[in-house]
């Protein structure tokens, strides 16, 4: 059984360090259309092997990629990350997936994305956190705006999916947005 560290904790799930062992989980989440329609590497195809290298990678030199997990059950739901942290900016991306679909529009995902935000803004001192989601991801959109991300801008019909063209939306927040919807 993987083990978790309850790095940042919430009600429904905290965020623990990547566990490499989970590489069979992460293998049958990012090969799901389902889940991978959603992320970047949708038209990527994951082998046991790959994911395992990659986990192992992340969890000696990126300590701002954790593994979201069920608070009740210890059981991993998905995967969440600060990435190009530009500690002269104070900037940083973010992703973020549930890949067990149980948890799917249950809060999980609003909920760790308000402890990575708190961990990015509090912990890593940032200012502003951006990410990138396609506009036909209708569920994370709803998260982002939930935690008070907003619009900055999209990327017009650069994403081809299904034989259709979608916009790629860019969502930001600041430091101060953050900190001001927590009062």
């Amino acid at each position: 059984m993987a083990r978790y560290f309850k790095k940042m904790v919430g009600t429904k799930c905290y965020l623990s360090p990547v566990n490499p062992d989970d590489f069979e989980k992460y293998t049958e989440w990012l090969n799901d259309p389902e889940i991978s329609q959603n992320l970047l590497v949708n038209d990527k195809i994951f082998s046991l092997l790959k994911e395992k290298e990659i986990l192992e990678d992340m969890a000696k030199n990126n300590d701002t990629t954790f593994t979201i997990v069920d608070v009740n059950t210890d059981k991993p739901l998905g995967n969440c990350s600060l990435n190009n942290v530009d500690n002269i900016n104070q900037t940083a991306t973010l992703g973020i997936f549930i890949g067990d679909k149980e948890y799917l529009s249950k809060g999980y995902g609003t909920e760790a994305m308000e402890l990575l935000l708190d961990y990015g803004f509090n912990a890593l001192n940032l200012q502003n956190i951006m990410l990138e989601v396609f506009d036909y991801n209708k569920r994370a959109i709803k998260a982002y705006e939930k935690v008070g991300c907003k619009v900055i801008g999209k990327r017009r019909q650069a994403k081809f999916f299904n034989n259709k063209r979608y916009d790629i939306i860019f969502m930001d927040i600041l430091k101060d947005e953050f900190l001001n919807i927590r009062e």
